[in-house]
C-alpha cells in the first residue's frame, strides 16, 4: 500500500464537491482553492479549508463532508477537518476600486416594478448576515424609498463630522433618503439631482467593515442604473424577474444594459414563481411557469432561486419584520437562505481584487 502524500489528499479531496447552488456543482473544493493546507502523520491527517463565502448552518454538514471522504480511504485511520470561512473583494468594473469599507457591492435590480425586488434585496440582505456576514443595505431608489418601511425603522440617522451614521435594523446597516424626509413627501428632483444623492448616501455613508452592501435599485436601466455603472465599484447584479411575459421581457433588458456596461451578472431569480395559499398551502402558478429558468438559459446565467407569492410575505413587510426575522423557520425563509447562498457562492467564483498566499500547515505529533 502506498504511503500518503500531500499529493494523495489533493487527489482525495477534488472528489469533494463545495456546498453550492444554482442547480449545478459549485466545483470541487481543491480547484476552487479552498484547500490552505494539509498535514500528514502515519495514517492520521488534518486538512485545512477556507471557503470564500458564508457557509452559515452548511458548515458543520460541510466538514463532516470531508471528514468522511478522508476516512473512506483505507491509508487513513483519523482526520481532523479545520474549516472555516472569509469573504474577500472581489473585481469590480472597469478601472474602479472596492470600497475601503464595504468588500462587495451586490446590486439588485430589474426592468420594471412590481416584482418584488424591494423584498428580494432585505430578505436577500438578512440571509446572507444569518448567515454570518456583515451585510448593509442601501435603498437606492430615491423616487420610492420602501427600504425602512419594510424593516420597521424610521428617523434622521446621526452624523459625525461631515458623515452619515447608518440606522440599524436587525443587524443590518442601512441608509436610504427615506430618512431624511416624510413618507408622503415626493421626491421633484431631475436625473442629475437623483443621481448626486446616491452617490452622497453611498460615500458619505460610514459603512462599517461590511462583507456585503446590497443596493436596492430602482426599476428600469435609467439614470441611477447608468451612475452605478460608471461611478460605483459593484462586484456584481442580481436581475429579478417574474415568470410571466411581460415582466421577463423587461428583465432581459436589465441583464443586456449591465452587461454593455461590464457590470457582471450574477444571475436572475424568479420572484412570485409560485403562490401560497394561506388558507390550505395549495400552491399555484398563477403568473406561468418557467419564465426564470428559460431566461437563464437563454442568457447562459444561472437561475439563482425561485422564490414564492405569499400573503404572509406581505404581512411580514407591512409591520416591519420581514420573513428572514418573522419566521426564519419557515418554507418561505428556506426559499430566501437558498437564494442568498446562490449569490454569496456566484460572486466567490469572481476573480478576487487581492489574491493571498495561503502557507501549508503542520499536524502536531501525538
Amino acid at each position: 500500500m502506498s504511503s500518503l502524500t500531500e499529493e494523495t489528499l489533493r487527489n482525495i479531496l477534488s472528489g469533494v464537491d463545495t456546498p453550492d447552488a444554482a442547480g449545478h456543482s459549485g466545483g470541487d473544493l481543491v480547484s476552487l482553492g479552498w484547500l490552505r493546507g494539509v498535514g500528514i502523520d502515519g495514517r492520521r491527517v488534518a486538512v485545512d479549508v477556507r471557503a470564500n463565502y458564508p457557509l452559515g448552518t452548511q458548515r458543520e454538514r460541510f466538514a463532516t463532508l470531508i471528514e468522511q471522504a478522508l476516512v473512506n480511504d483505507d491509508r487513513i485511520d483519523q482526520a481532523s477537518v479545520n474549516l472555516d470561512w472569509r469573504v474577500f473583494a472581489h473585481q469590480v468594473q472597469g478601472e474602479l476600486k472596492p470600497m475601503e469599507q464595504v468588500r462587495n457591492i451586490i446590486a439588485v435590480a430589474s426592468g420594471k416594478g412590481g416584482v418584488g425586488k424591494s423584498t428580494t434585496s432585505v430578505n436577500l440582505a438578512l440571509a446572507l448576515q444569518d448567515d454570518g456576514a456583515r451585510v448593509g443595505i442601501l435603498d437606492a431608489d430615491i423616487y420610492g424609498p420602501s427600504i425602512p418601511r419594510m424593516l420597521g425603522i424610521s428617523g434622521q440617522p446621526e452624523t459625525v463630522g461631515k458623515r452619515i451614521v447608518p440606522q440599524q435594523a436587525y443587524g443590518l446597516q442601512v441608509m436610504s433618503i427615506g430618512f431624511m424626509v416624510a413618507e408622503d413627501t415626493p421626491m421633484i428632483w431631475r436625473g442629475p439631482m437623483v443621481t448626486s444623492a446616491l452617490q452622497q448616501l453611498l460615500s458619505e455613508t460610514n459603512w462599517d467593515k461590511l462583507d456585503y452592501l446590497v443596493v436596492d435599485l430602482p426599476p428600469g436601466t435609467g439614470d441611477i442604473q447608468l451612475t452605478l455603472a460608471q461611478k460605483v465599484p459593484v462586484s456584481g447584479v442580481v436581475v429579478v424577474t417574474t415568470p410571466q411575459d411581460i415582466a421577463l421581457l423587461d428583465a432581459r433588458k436589465a441583464v443586456q444594459m449591465f452587461r454593455k456596461v461590464n457590470v457582471k451578472v450574477l444571475g436572475v431569480v424568479e420572484n412570485m414563481s409560485m403562490h401560497i395559499c394561506t388558507e390550505c398551502g395549495h400552491e399555484e402558478a398563477i403568473f406561468g411557469s418557467g419564465g426564470g429558468e428559460k431566461m437563464a438559459k437563454d442568457y447562459e446565467i444561472p437561475l439563482l432561486g425561485q422564490l414564492p407569492l405569499s400573503a404572509k410575505i406581505r404581512a411580514d413587510l407591512d409591520r416591519g419584520e420581514p420573513s428572514i426575522v418573522a419566521e426564519p423557520a419557515s418554507g418561505i425563509s428556506a426559499c430566501y437562505r437558498e437564494f442568498a447562498r446562490n449569490v454569496a457562492a456566484m460572486l466567490a467564483r469572481q476573480p478576487r481584487s487581492l489574491e493571498l498566499n495561503l502557507p501549508q500547515i503542520q499536524l502536531e505529533n501525538s
